[in-house]
């Protein structure tokens, strides 16, 4: 049973008879103990469901706070949903870290995740408990980030860490609310801008810029929809020329600064249509640049070495890194081809929304597209490019005219 320790005065005892003295209304007569006006006075002293005997201090004149938590506590114990009040007394860093270390994401994505904590969260709550941590400074954090400039879907995806790992800190029993979810909290939303994708004459323009060893890469990234690391992994054995498909097994990303082979994103292979177009220019290229061995570690550093003909490399004989190719290939291409001032748009990725905006302006649904584009959700492909499917107006129209006209 939980009980409250007045640590200031004791009950005084009759020494000849060893009980307590009364006075005249028949209630115990109190005396200062030796701890009176020192440290801290009310001592609540409780069992907690593992029999554990726990106790929390209040200072003088705050008998109701020391009511208050112990009615709470025995209250929680009765419901089950007891936590032990010391279970949040670890710092935001030290849980996060561990957190993060148990995750079963792709290095690439551990390493970008250590790297938004690192330099945009533990600053502000890394020194922080968990428990500590309120609703409040999360709204202050957030719009910490907001002042520094930093794009607002960047600070949603920063603010989805974090409350992952207050939401892990409730799975752990070292909390019961998420500081993040509190009405007093607006999330930032984050919301992508809509996609101008490239006109024709733009891809044709980079393509000719392009030296001729890497030509090959806009009609693997505009006519195929692959990923940048993808095109870097492809190999001419992944041609299927019997189903006119190109298999899509294998990227070329980068961790902890070394180039390793590993699945697609979202660890999803798959199949895209392979246009005539795209086949000759594949064949072309090998006629002139020989597929090229080339051995690389496995999903991590220290993975397991693989081989793999690439379709792509360098002048050394190299796989390519993308940091080397977009500053010395990708960028001086978009100059020649017009691209005076390039920004984020213009990256490699532009050639993905091309492709997206052709399959969908002729027609092409959004489940097929996400399969091609290797999304994992096609709800995904649909914020993100549902601007650009033709309107539906003129359809309608016409259908409508034609049962009201008899047609």
């Amino acid at each position: 049973m939980a009980h409250i320790q007045d640590r200031w005065y004791s009950e005084k005892i009759d020494p000849d008879t060893g009980e307590p003295v009364l006075d005249a209304k028949g209630r115990p007569v109190k005396q200062k103990t030796s701890f009176y006006g020192k440290g801290m006075r009310y001592k609540v002293r409780y069992i907690d469901p593992d029999g554990q005997e726990r106790s929390k201090t209040f200072p003088d004149r705050k008998l109701g706070a020391a009511q208050d938590f112990m009615h709470q506590m025995e209250n929680d114990m009765k419901k089950g949903t007891y936590l032990d009040p010391d279970a949040g007394k670890i710092h935001f860093k030290e849980f996060a870290e561990t957190w993060l270390n148990s995750q079963t994401f792709e290095e690439t994505t551990r390493e970008g995740t250590e790297i938004r904590l690192r330099l945009h969260v533990y600053p502000h709550l890394g020194n922080r408990w968990l428990s500590a941590i309120k609703p409040s400074n999360i709204r202050e954090w957030d719009r910490a980030l907001q002042k520094k400039g930093l794009a607002e879907t960047y600070r949603r995806l920063i603010f989805a860490n974090v409350s992952a790992i207050f939401s892990a800190a409730i799975d752990d029993e070292r909390l019961n609310k998420n500081p993040c979810t509190a009405k007093s909290v607006t999330a930032p939303r984050g919301e992508y801008p809509k996609i101008v994708p490239w006109v024709p004459e733009r891809v044709h323009g980079v393509h000719d810029a392009l030296p001729d060893r890497y030509k090959v890469t806009v009609p693997l990234g505009g006519g195929c929809g692959l990923r940048q690391g993808e095109v870097f992994g492809i190999s001419p054995d992944d041609v299927d020329e019997d189903t006119e498909k190109l298999r899509v097994e294998r990227q070329i990303k980068i961790v902890r600064g070394q180039l390793v082979f590993g699945l697609p994103k979202h660890g999803k292979t798959r199949e895209v249509p392979l246009p005539t177009e795209v086949r000759l220019a594949i064949k072309e290229h090998v006629e002139q640049f020989p597929p090229l061995k080339i051995t690389l570690p496995w999903g991590e550093p220290d993975g397991d070495p693989v081989t793999v003909r690439l379709l792509l490399y360098t002048r050394e004989s190299t796989a390519i890194h993308r940091m080397y190719f977009n500053r010395h290939v990708w960028k001086p291409a978009l100059r020649e081809a017009g691209v005076a001032e390039p920004v984020r748009a213009d990256g490699f990725h532009a050639l993905r929304h091309f492709y997206a905006s052709v399959l969908l302006d002729a027609g092409e649904n959004i489940r097929a597209l996400a399969e091609y584009l290797g999304h994992a959700d096609p709800a995904f492909t649909l914020r993100v490019y549902t601007h650009l499917m033709p309107s539906s107006a003129a359809r309608t129209r016409s259908a409508i005219d034609r049962i009201f006209g008899g047609e």
